[in-house]
């Protein structure tokens, strides 16, 4: 579909300007005629992408779908329910989006149109649930399954971030002991310290020699380490490498596995509900589990096997990653034939153990680093003492 400037006359002979999506002229010519005006001369231009630049979080999806199913459902029209959401927005960026929208609503484009036209604004699961609620008719209904999966998500991240809180600050509490023990504590005991000092010691005063002078030069490889792996978690390559490390690696994979079937299964669940094709659902729905070497597995084996015509289970089943457990409700489903009713009800178990997950992890981190922390200390504590005792013994002797 594109997107024109025109000129027109209407009964009247009077000149209107406008723009107008179409999908060509002639497409063009009917949609002015039945606003009774004769297009005279058209330009074909290029969309303003000025606010694509922002993109909706999890949250902001969550609100406006809620709304927008509120205001479906009540018998407000599309045009005047995106009218309402831009009003009441109060971020400026989310807020000139949600105005372009409008616009091209208002204009005569389908709101899946509007809305895929601005990649990287919202998510490809949002555009194809909005298309799929168009085409059926059901857009209020499918706004309030997509408002759930988003809730969801958004309670799941913010249990992460939560998670992450403690590790985060006792791995900052670990350098900070490091550092200041041995720049500003170690120092202090240099003239203590007398001629037969225990090796402990002296590699704990080496440290601190080395430290004092040249601390910049950590702060220097710390901060290109964090450059490199900034930039390297863009590479697809390392991307897709990393995300099959996590997958398979003890203890860890298969509590990440857990979180990434429940994302799976909500995500199937809506979409198939929706009307949307297996093979389309499929790989919507690897996508959403925000694991590159999955998403690629899915796609290029499961569905794969569907296209040929076997089921999903046994296509599943013969990736090996999912849990047996999942794949044989899923045979359940597909043998009932209610395969979004028993994905919706396994999505359920699965986010709750999803949480479990996020607390083994949790769990399974916290641990280590006290460990680490204890170790240092210790280490440190055994290396000063003997120092100590000598030092008082020769004032003892003095």
């Amino acid at each position: 579909m594109a997107y024109y400037s025109y000129v027109a006359t209407d009964v009247n002979g009077a000149t209107v300007k406008g723009k107008e999506y179409a999908d060509d002229y002639a497409a063009l010519a009917e949609k002015l005629r039945e606003k009774n005006l004769f297009c005279t001369q058209y330009t074909e231009i290029e969309e303003k992408q000025d606010a694509a630049a922002y993109k909706f979080k999890t949250k902001d999806l969550a609100f406006i779908c809620r709304q927008l199913s509120s205001m479906l459902t009540a018998g407000i029209s599309l045009v005047r329910s995106l009218h309402i959401l831009y009003t009441q927005e109060e971020n400026k960026k989310a807020k000139a989006t949600l105005l372009d929208i409008y616009e091209d609503v208002q204009k005569g484009r389908s709101f899946s149109e509007a809305v895929q036209s601005r990649p990287g604004v919202f998510p490809n699961l949002f555009v194809s649930m909005v298309a799929a609620g168009e085409s059926s008719g059901n857009l209020d209904v499918i706004m309030t399954r997509v408002a759930d999966f988003y809730l969801n998500q958004n309670k799941i991240n913010n249990q992460i971030k939560g998670a992450m809180i403690y590790p985060a600050v006792l791995v900052v509490l670990l350098i900070g002991v490091f550092f200041g023990l041995f720049i500003f504590i170690m120092p202090q005991f240099r003239e203590l310290a007398g001629d037969d000092i225990p090796p402990l010691s002296q590699a704990m005063f080496a440290i601190s020699d080395f430290l004092i002078p040249y601390w910049w030069t950590i702060v220097i490889a710390a901060a290109a380490i964090a450059i490199v792996i900034y930039f390297l978690r863009k590479a697809p390559w390392f991307k897709l490498w990393w995300d099959e490390v996590k997958t398979k690696a003890p203890k860890v994979g298969p509590l990440l596995i857990v979180i990434y079937v429940s994302r799976f299964a909500r995500t199937m669940a809506n979409l198939y509900a929706s009307g949307l094709q297996m093979v389309d659902c499929i790989e919507k729905s690897a996508d959403t589990m925000n694991n590159e070497y999955l998403s690629r597995l899915f796609k290029e084996s499961v569905v794969e096997d569907v296209k040929h015509g076997e089921a999903l289970s046994a296509a599943i089943t013969k990736i090996g990653v999912f849990p047996g457990i999942f794949t044989s409700i899923i045979m359940v489903g597909e043998e009932s034939g209610a395969l979004d009713e028993i994905l919706d009800k396994s999505a359920d178990y699965y986010e709750d153990e999803a949480a479990t997950a996020i607390a083994g992890l949790t769990a399974l981190i916290e641990p280590v680093i006290i460990i680490l922390l204890g170790v240092m200390i210790g280490m440190i504590l055994a290396g000063i003492f003997p120092i100590l005792y000598g030092g008082m013994a020769g004032i003892g002797n003095t």
